[in-house]
């Protein structure tokens, strides 16, 4: 898999499972999804469900993480991090395969090329058009 978790975001990523999950089993889902005003959004969530068949499952830094095959795709190369500072807070995709970003912070993470662009799961969003 090649989507890289930043410490900073495994960390983040690791406190607000606790504070959610109830003590079930939980991995990190990270997708694409159609929308946004770029043309896709991302999608970054707890859930409980895996499937050897439709998903992809790694471990980087303490955080199990899963993508369905098709999101994959769009995410080949993606940096996900977590900045915090005085003007933003969240988690931010860096997609080498975005060509361009949406600015209108109500879509979440997309598959073409979306930079630097906070997403969400507490943090902010991106949206994004694929290169191909």
């Amino acid at each position: 898999m090649s989507i890289t978790l930043t410490e900073r975001a495994a960390e983040e990523v690791k406190r607000t499972q606790e504070q959610e999950a109830e003590g079930t089993l939980t991995y990190l889902r990270i997708g694409v999804a159609a929308g946004g005003c770029s043309g896709f959004s991302y999608e970054l969530f707890f859930d409980e469900k895996f499937s050897e068949e439709k998903d992809q499952k790694f471990e980087q830094h303490g955080v199990t993480v899963i993508v369905d095959k098709k999101s994959a795709l769009y995410l080949e190369g993606t940096r996900l991090d977590y900045i915090q500072d005085i003007n933003k807070r969240g988690f931010v995709f860096e997609n080498p395969n975005a060509v361009k970003s949406g600015g209108c912070g109500s879509a979440c993470p997309c598959p073409s090329p979306p930079t630097s662009t906070p997403s969400a799961m507490p943090g902010a969003c991106s949206a994004w058009t694929p290169t191909a």
